[in-house]
């Protein structure tokens, strides 16, 4: 593998490749690295290689004829080559990623700089943009390092273990299981006996089971990529039970004050299938409590009368599931009532969330309301109209308004039975 490095710090990269595993496999040949100095492709005296944006804004932008030369002067003549771009505008960097890049003879990395380079680089020498991250850095120098590193591991020959690169966390989309070494006991902790017993097999189950639960615990995302057997998935539900969700989170489904088609205020109507169905999904996603806001005494009998058909009355036997999803349910009279009754259970009144399908300023995302809830700092309540839609004054006395629900189509007409579980999965899923 050939790594060519395109930077206006060429310097910047002789300290971390001059020790460790990459200095032994360039000394084996395994590997070559260069750096090239893009300053020395510009064409006039000052060595330009920066200009100012067309149509005006801040900072500099990479000129495109420096940066071209520099790509046509690394490129090896019938090599399998790739030229990458370090840009927080890339695909995410993983472990998948670095192994495809592995199978390449020749790498041409272009360290981004300023406020990036000419869009014209990208189109006609850029075969695939990099992120490690979303966050700003200096330069791409860094990213550049990560890439290398990463890419070698799978390389034959650079670690001395061939296995190595494909026992560490990621390879297989788990992270890895805990390590020991001697002593037997250190500070009153002892190696776990399966380590000690020299039966591999026990201990290819102990260590498949640690990943799993450790990426579980840790990175539960890693799990929807991961090629889990069934074994594996009946240990996951496990997992389940022995860690329930720790935050804390009610949703109210409110039946007023809320819009008509008319934009007027009015209490809409108990319906059957809703209760149910976001019950259902209330139970799912580990959702602590579901209140249905309904003032109307008429109503709330109503909705008493089929609570108790299916808890019980004829309908406890006929489906426990469906038991154990209403018991979840509570009626009260407004949205005030609702709050008192959390503040009661958890010490805190909640923070509130409004949902609707009409975009506003200030709306929240999804991933900044679960890292908010993730915290689980406070408890939580997610607002769900009906009718036509919670009214202004609960939207306004609201602390976040959470973004609508949208796909690809631009078609924004969902009802809440289907609007609310789609909601709590994206906050709540747990990608398995």
């Amino acid at each position: 593998m050939r790594y060519d490095i395109l930077t206006i710090f060429p310097q910047f990269f002789e300290s971390p490749f001059s020790f460790g595993i990459l200095k032994k496999a360039q000394e084996k040949r395994i590997i070559k690295i260069s750096s090239h100095d893009i300053r020395m492709f510009a064409r006039d005296k000052h060595k330009t290689v920066d200009d100012k944006p067309y149509g005006g804004g801040s900072g500099m932008v990479m000129k495109p004829e420096p940066l071209g030369t520099a790509i046509e002067a690394a490129k090896l003549k019938g090599a399998k080559s790739l030229v990458i771009l370090t840009s927080p505008q890339g695909e995410r960097f993983s472990d998948r990623i670095a192994k495809e890049l592995s199978q390449f003879d020749q790498l041409i990395i272009i360290c981004g700089r300023y406020e990036g380079i000419d869009e014209r680089i990208r189109e006609i020498y850029v075969d695939k943009e990099i992120s490690i991250g979303d966050y700003v850095l200096s330069g791409g120098e860094y990213a550049a390092l990560v890439i290398i590193d990463a890419v070698s591991r799978f390389i034959p020959g650079v670690l001395g273990n061939e296995a190595s690169p494909h026992d560490d966390s990621f390879s297989g989309g788990l992270l890895e299981h805990p390590q020991y070494t001697r002593p037997e006991e250190y500070n009153g902790i002892a190696v776990p006996q399966i380590l000690l017993s020299g039966n591999h097999r026990e201990l290819e189950v102990w260590r498949r089971k640690e990943s799993i639960k450790k990426t579980f615990i840790r990175r539960p995302d890693l799990l929807d990529s991961t090629d889990l057997t069934e074994e594996d998935l009946e240990f996951v539900d496990e997992l389940r039970k022995q860690n329930p969700p720790s935050f804390r989170v009610y949703i109210a489904l409110v039946h007023y004050p809320v819009y008509n088609r008319e934009l007027k205020i009015v209490n809409t109507a108990f319906v059957n299938l809703d209760v149910h169905d976001i019950a259902r999904a209330v139970r799912t996603y580990g959702v602590k409590g579901f209140f249905l806001v309904q003032p109307v005494t008429d109503q709330q009998i109503l909705v008493e009368r089929v609570l108790w058909h299916w808890m019980e009355g004829p309908g406890a036997s006929f489906n426990g599931t469906r038991v154990e999803a209403l018991k979840l349910v509570w009626i009260k009279n407004s949205l005030d009532d609702v709050s008192d009754e959390i503040e009661k259970l958890e010490g805190l009144r909640p923070k509130v969330v409004a949902t609707d399908a009409r975009k506003r300023k200030k709306m929240t995302g999804y991933t900044e309301l679960k890292e908010r809830i993730m915290s689980g700092k406070e408890p939580y309540l997610i607002l769900f109209g009906t009718g036509w839609g919670l009214a202004e004054e609960v939207m306004d006395a609201s602390d976040f308004v959470l973004k609508p629900v949208d796909g690809l189509t631009g078609y924004n007409h969902l009802s809440v039975r289907s609007a609310a579980p789609i909601i709590l999965d994206r906050l709540f899923s747990s990608k398995v």
